[in-house]
């Protein structure tokens, strides 16, 4: 057998009866034949003593004043006390492990603290450890420049420390362990008949985790699809198959055994987003439209779900961006239009490019419900809808329903 790269998120790592799960699918693989490296996140969440979110708040607490690069240091601790605690729980059952940090394991990043890119892998130093017949624990979420600086990878970074990692190492598999059973068809919280998928495409996922599904991180899934390697989403706490993610591209399900055609994979939103309207003053049009986005640019704010029409623009921002985004576009000597509060509703499935119908499905499906659709945008695997975040739960579900995607 090859290598096989397992990660386990925060939840899974937070309890003694979690990390007894954590030990079971080593030992199973280990059975399996496969040479393992494991990437591990901080243990638990924001008040639990070893988070990354409670190590934030003890910076806060103490002066507010940390420079970004000494911030990363703080951070990188929480990943270590993870791995060095399965290190010393995998030993006690004798099996043979080591711990490397990011650096040690050959994570290059450029500096940018705190949300730093990666800039190579290099394995070299895990590739002896294995030779050896050691269980290899990385701390995810890390690097180092090479000035020798530690560095963080900002939200989601073990997730793309994990792939990152299958990629450099051509393993065979990169199974990425959470607290659900793989990627649902839609929120469980909101979509209470929302069923787990067997498989999904790159493309599904990553669009899905960009319009706010948070089960992996876009970035994980595009160095994973770059390299061609397969990822399994899955549960930590059953042994179940979770989620496949691969190449392949079919659209379709088995059902009954007869093949079922599977247009649309899932419904994912991002909330908490303003829809700022400008229309332009006749003549030079153009010029009004670059003012605009330059001037977004230049403050620094992200735009998304962009309408450019021949008088004026459409777009959104967050709503913790909006108050900025306003007075920058005053300032322009423009009168911009806004409408706080709303939110990104999204129908992602590799089988909607080229089928007629799936657009009226969704116009039917919310217009049944007396949802007012402000914007609408899509691409070859997206139809993205901008409704009031009021309106949002019950779009989830009608879509969710419309589209079946609860058989």
């Amino acid at each position: 057998m090859g290598i096989l790269v397992q990660k386990f998120g925060g939840t899974s790592l937070s309890t003694p009866q979690a990390r007894e799960h954590v030990i079971g699918h080593v030992k199973r693989e280990l059975a399996n034949g496969y040479s393992l490296v494991i990437v591990v996140s901080a243990m638990g969440r924001r008040g639990e003593p070893y988070a990354t979110d409670t190590l934030l708040d003890w910076a806060v607490q103490n002066g507010n004043a940390l420079p970004d690069r000494e911030k990363d240091l703080l951070l990188c601790c929480g990943e270590i006390i993870s791995a060095t605690t399965l290190c010393s729980l995998l030993q006690m059952e004798n099996i043979p492990s080591t711990v490397l940090t990011g650096a040690q394991a050959g994570f290059l990043t450029d500096s940018s603290y705190g949300n730093a890119r990666i800039l190579d892998v290099r394995p070299e130093r895990i590739l002896r450890e294995l030779r050896e017949h050691k269980v290899v624990i990385v701390t995810g979420f890390q690097g180092q420049t090479e000035a020798g600086d530690f560095t963080t990878l900002g939200r989601g970074g073990s997730d793309t420390s994990a792939t990152a990692l299958g990629a450099a190492l051509r393993a065979d598999m990169v199974d990425i362990y959470t607290d659900v059973d793989g990627i649902l068809t839609a929120d469980p919280r909101i979509v209470e008949d929302a069923k787990p998928l067997a498989y999904m495409t790159y493309t599904e996922i990553c669009n899905m985790a960009y319009q706010g599904a948070k089960v992996i991180h876009p970035r994980a899934v595009e160095i994973a699809m770059q390299a061609q390697i397969p990822v399994r989403v899955r549960s930590t706490f059953s042994e179940g198959e979770g989620t496949l993610v691969t190449l392949q591209e079919g659209f379709n399900d088995m059902q009954n055994g007869g093949i079922v055609d599977r247009f649309v994979t899932g419904i994912a939103y991002v909330s908490n987003i303003t829809q700022i309207a400008v229309d332009c003053p006749d003549g030079n049009v153009d010029g009004v439209q670059l003012q605009i986005f330059k001037s977004m640019a230049d403050n620094g704010i992200s735009v998304d779900f962009i309408n450019v029409t021949p008088t004026g623009a459409v777009y959104t921002v967050f709503d913790n961006n909006s108050e900025k985004a306003i007075s920058a576009l005053q300032e322009l000597g423009l009168r911009p239009k806004s409408l706080s509060g709303c939110a990104k509703v999204s129908v992602i499935g590799g089988g909607i490019n080229g089928v007629p119908g799936i657009m009226a499905h969704v116009v039917e499906a919310l217009s049944s419900q007396n949802i007012q659709i402000l914007q609408s945008a899509d691409s070859n695997t997206t139809i993205w809808v901008l409704v009031k975040k009021e309106d949002m739960v019950q779009s989830l579900r009608s879509l969710h329903a419309k589209f079946e995607l609860h058989r």
